[in-house]
C-alpha cells in the first residue's frame, strides 16, 4: 500500500431471501441496520425492482430483484439465490441475515455451492421451529439476537454462536410524553395462530371488565397467501364474542412513530414468537418512544429484565391485572416509561451495536 493511501474498503454482499424493502420484517430491517451502522464497507443488498418508494438501505449499492409487492416469495428467493451465487465470489465476506424457516436446512446444505466457500457470518433474527435445527447446518460464523436462541444454536452443533442484540435509529424514535385522551393499548403483529393478536383480545378483554376504559388497536400484517380482510373480520368477531367494544384493526400502518406517540400501553402477549425476531423491533420502538410494554413470559424476552411487564404465557387474568395497573396508576407507568428509554439507550443503542459487529468483521476477515 501507498504511503498515506487509504486501507482498501471491503466489499460485503448483505445476503437476504428477497428486497430490503421487503416489508419491514426483521430479516430486512436488521441488514439495514448493519449496512447503515458501518460507513466504511461497501455493501451489496438486493433491493425491489419496479421501485415502490426510497431504498431499504441507506448506503452501498442495491441489486435490482424482480418483485410485485417486495415479499420474499418464491421467484424473489430464486433471483437472490442466483444473485447471491455471483456477487458473493467477489466480495470479500457475505453477511447472511436470515431466519431460520422451512427452507433453510436445505440451503444450508447447499451453502457452498450457492455461496461459495469465503467468509460468511449469519445472523438468525429467530427460528421459526426449533426442530428445524436437527436437520440444519450452521453457514459460518453464527450470530443470535438473545442468550435463549444462542443456547439453541450452540446444542443443535452450530458451535461459537455469538450474540449481538438488535439496534434501532434513535433520531426516529425520540422520546415522547403521554398522550392525553382516551387510553390506547396497541398490538402489533402478523396473523399468527399464535402470533398474540388474539391473545391481546383476551387480555383486553378481561382489563375492561376489571373497569379500565381504554382503545384497543390491532396493527396486523399479513404473510403471503394469506387472506387478510377475512382474518381482520375474525378479530373483530372474537373481540364481540368477548364482550369489547369496537376495536380498531388496521393493516400496514405508515407511520408507526405517530401511532406509537398516540399509544400509551404496548401489549404483546405471543404464545411463540415463530418468524418475528427474538427482540421484535416493535418492542424496541415502543421502548425507546417511552411506552410501558406488556409481554408473554419467553425465554427470548430475559434480556430485557425488568424494563417491560411479563406475564406467563396464555395467562390472560395476570396480563390483564398488568394492563389496568398500567392505565391507572399514572406513577407505575412514568417509571416504565423512563426506564424502557434509559435502558434502549444503554443497551440497544447504535455505537454498541456497530462496535460488537465491527470486531467481528475484523475476527471473520483477518
Amino acid at each position: 500500500m501507498a504511503v498515506g493511501s487509504r486501507p482498501e474498503r471491503r466489499r460485503v454482499l448483505l445476503f437476504t431471501s428477497g428486497p430490503c424493502e421487503g416489508g419491514a420484517g426483521a430479516d430486512t430491517q436488521l441488514a439495514a441496520s448493519i449496512a447503515d451502522s458501518m460507513p466504511d464497507r461497501d455493501f451489496l443488498w438486493f433491493t425491489r425492482w419496479p421501485s415502490h418508494g426510497p431504498p431499504g438501505v441507506a448506503r452501498g449499492r442495491g441489486i435490482p430483484i424482480v418483485s410485485r409487492d417486495g415479499a420474499p416469495h418464491v421467484p424473489e428467493r430464486l433471483q437472490a439465490a442466483c444473485a447471491g451465487g455471483i456477487l458473493a465470489r467477489r466480495s470479500d465476506l457475505v453477511h447472511a441475515v436470515l431466519t431460520i424457516g422451512g427452507t433453510y436446512p436445505l440451503f444450508s446444505r447447499l451453502r457452498r455451492c450457492l455461496l461459495g466457500g469465503g467468509p460468511l457470518i449469519h445472523t438468525v433474527p429467530g427460528v421459526m421451529d426449533v426442530g428445524l435445527l436437527e436437520r440444519a447446518r450452521p453457514l459460518g460464523t453464527t450470530v443470535a439476537l438473545s442468550e435463549s436462541t444462542a443456547g439453541q444454536l450452540r446444542a443443535a452443533g452450530f458451535g461459537d454462536v455469538r450474540v449481538i442484540p438488535p439496534t434501532i435509529p434513535l433520531d426516529r424514535w425520540p422520546w415522547r410524553p403521554r398522550a392525553r385522551g382516551t387510553p390506547v393499548v396497541l398490538f402489533a403483529g402478523h396473523h399468527d395462530p399464535q402470533g398474540g393478536a388474539r391473545e391481546a383480545i383476551a387480555v383486553a378483554a378481561e382489563a375492561y371488565r376489571s373497569g379500565a376504559r381504554f382503545r384497543l388497536v390491532l396493527a396486523m400484517r399479513g404473510r403471503p397467501g394469506q387472506n387478510e380482510r377475512a382474518l381482520e373480520a375474525e378479530l373483530r368477531a372474537s373481540a364481540a364474542a368477548e364482550g369489547l367494544p369496537e376495536i380498531d384493526v388496521r393493516g400496514h400502518v405508515p407511520d408507526m412513530p405517530g401511532l406509537l406517540s398516540a399509544t400509551d400501553v404496548l401489549l404483546f402477549p405471543p404464545r411463540a414468537l415463530g418468524g418475528k425476531a427474538d427482540i421484535p423491533f416493535i418492542v424496541l420502538e415502543a421502548l425507546a418512544v417511552g411506552r410501558p410494554v406488556i409481554l408473554s413470559d419467553l425465554p427470548q424476552f430475559a434480556a430485557l429484565g425488568d424494563v417491560v411487564l411479563r406475564a406467563p404465557v396464555g395467562d390472560r387474568l395476570r396480563a390483564g391485572e398488568l394492563l389496568t395497573r398500567l392505565l391507572e396508576q399514572p406513577q407505575c407507568w412514568e417509571m416504565l416509561a423512563r426506564r424502557g428509554r434509559a435502558t434502549v439507550e444503554e443497551r440497544f443503542g447504535l455505537d454498541r451495536f456497530r462496535a460488537q459487529y465491527e470486531l467481528l468483521y475484523q475476527e471473520v476477515v483477518a
